[in-house]
């Protein structure tokens, strides 16, 4: 009577094992971590100091804001020490946990707006001026994919 329970017990305990197994396996191996938004940037010849200027001072005063209102988690400034002719000089990086739902993007404009105290048709003018001497080359949301274990 004993062995008989042990049997049992010891079938019960390896399909219980056999069922954590199986699900274990039916968990995909990467879990969704945060999002990159890279741009790679090409700088005309000579412009280098000038959009350097720009990025330490503007984009960076920008980026500080929406870091500090927990819309990006960081941004980064990346060269390309040697581009060929069709790569980026440079990569512009924000890394953010979520997507904006559109209500919130909304929130967010708004809130941005307030802050610049800039019109819409002041920065547009301000991004085509930046035209003269910078190309934005490509834009790639990116996510990183980090082990579940």
């Amino acid at each position: 009577m004993i062995k008989h329970c042990f049997k049992i017990i010891a079938v019960v305990l390896l399909g219980v094992s056999a069922m954590s197994i199986a699900q274990a396996q039916e968990e995909p191996p990467f879990i969704g971590g945060d999002y990159w938004e890279v741009t790679g940037i090409k700088i005309a010849d000579g412009a280098g100091l000038k959009y350097a200027r720009w990025l330490a001072g503007e984009w960076r005063k920008n980026s500080e804001f929406a870091k500090s209102e927990g819309w990006i988690k960081d941004f980064i400034v990346i060269s390309n020490v040697h581009p060929r002719a069709d790569e980026p000089d440079l990569y512009l990086i924000r890394v953010f946990e979520n997507m904006a739902t559109v209500a919130e993007g909304e929130e967010r404009r708004e809130k941005y707006m307030a802050w610049a105290k800039k019109s819409m048709d002041k920065m547009a003018a301000e991004s085509g001026n930046r035209a003269e001497y910078r190309t934005v080359m490509s834009t790639s949301l990116l996510q990183h994919m980090k082990f579940r274990d």
